[in-house]
């Protein structure tokens, strides 16, 4: 059975001057001295900053040419395709911070999982978010149950996300705003499921306290993020 419950809430490599963040591009040493609920917390702090439109000065043509040779990210975030989600700027994250996976209605797949074993077990990075967000398109088609060229292969991984909500909402209306909202938070869980079940590079690598792997929800009406209770 699936519940999920919502919660509110410097990184070494985040230095404050005169109230003023500035995030250098990160370094091996950095990224290996960072851990998972350090990482959580500074998407948090910068998803805080992009809420109250105090978002951090950076250098962007000095940072191309630091991250030119190498990357060592934070976290592996795999987000929907919608372009009302520029998920850098939402954790307030700057070039060599995040891997971004999108894909429309951030659903797992095998290219997606071998792209986050990449990001964790190769790359170094220390979390793994699955961001979820209201309003999201796909999860609509997903309850319409569209049907049409390869849209339905990812209609049928969100499906499974409505078969949950629809044996537990007491309206599984599709205009229902609830309903609505109650698949999207089951197909976060579902995504967090599948990669759970199907990696064990990320299984065992969370097991070893090496990295987390967590879920969370984008209010597109508001720009806060919010941490899936617990994490």
């Amino acid at each position: 059975m699936l519940t999920v419950t919502l919660s509110c809430s410097k990184s070494p490599c985040e230095e404050s001057k005169d109230n003023l963040i500035v995030e250098t591009v990160l370094t091996a040493d950095e990224q290996s001295r960072l851990t998972p609920d350090q990482v959580i917390q500074s998407l948090r702090e910068g998803n805080a900053r992009f809420c109250s439109n105090d978002l951090t000065a950076r250098d962007h043509s000095k940072q191309v040419r630091e991250a030119a040779r190498s990357q060592f990210p934070k976290a592996v975030i795999v987000s929907c395709l919608d372009s009302r989600i520029p998920v850098e700027d939402i954790f307030d994250k700057g070039i060599g911070d995040v891997f971004v996976a999108r894909v429309a209605g951030n659903v797992i797949n095998e290219d997606i999982l071998g792209s986050l074993e990449y990001g964790c077990a190769v790359a170094g990075a220390k979390v793994v978010v699955v961001l979820g967000h209201e309003n999201c398109g796909a999860i609509k088609a997903g309850i319409d149950n569209v049907r049409t060229g390869n849209i339905t292969s990812l209609v049928l991984k969100i499906r499974r996300a409505v078969d949950h909500a629809m044996a537990t909402e007491t309206d599984p209306a599709p205009e229902n705003q609830d309903f609505i909202r109650a698949v999207c938070l089951a197909n976060v869980q579902i995504s967090l499921n599948d990669i759970h079940g199907n990696s064990p590079i990320l299984k065992a690598l969370e097991k070893q306290n090496k990295i987390k792997i967590v879920g969370a929800l984008y209010d597109i009406n508001t720009g806060r993020v919010k941490f899936l209770e617990g994490q």
